[in-house]
């Protein structure tokens, strides 16, 4: 299993200044949800930072996503470990399969994959 990107998620009630603040950095929108918006670097796609407010098909916020090439493989394995499943493995509606994991320190990691 490979790891395709790491993106913070920053929980914000002000999405829409968050976007133009960090625009300011070089960032620009790739993602808007209404409830998530994910910014890029226009040189480095893979350079990433998430806003929202809260998830709405989750029942916890996450700390983080990490985009893996083989998200059943990672559920397997952290199952496997004993880890914490926060959200059960879910296909979601814009593209991706992913689940919640509690990870050591108690963040709340999105772990992910594009269909």
């Amino acid at each position: 299993m490979q790891v395709r990107r790491v993106v913070p998620n920053v929980r914000s009630e002000a999405l829409e200044e968050s976007a133009d603040f960090y625009g300011l950095l070089g960032f620009e929108e790739v993602m808007n949800h209404g409830w998530i918006r994910t910014l890029a670097s226009a040189v480095n796609p893979a350079a990433q930072i998430s806003f929202m407010g809260e998830d709405r098909t989750a029942p916890v916020t996450p700390d983080l996503s990490i985009e893996v090439d083989d998200v059943d493989a990672a559920h397997a394995a952290l199952r496997e470990r004993g880890a914490e499943i926060v959200h059960p493995l879910t296909d979601e509606e814009w593209g991706v399969r992913r689940f919640f994991v509690r990870d050591p320190n108690g963040r709340v990691v999105n772990v992910l994959g594009h269909r």
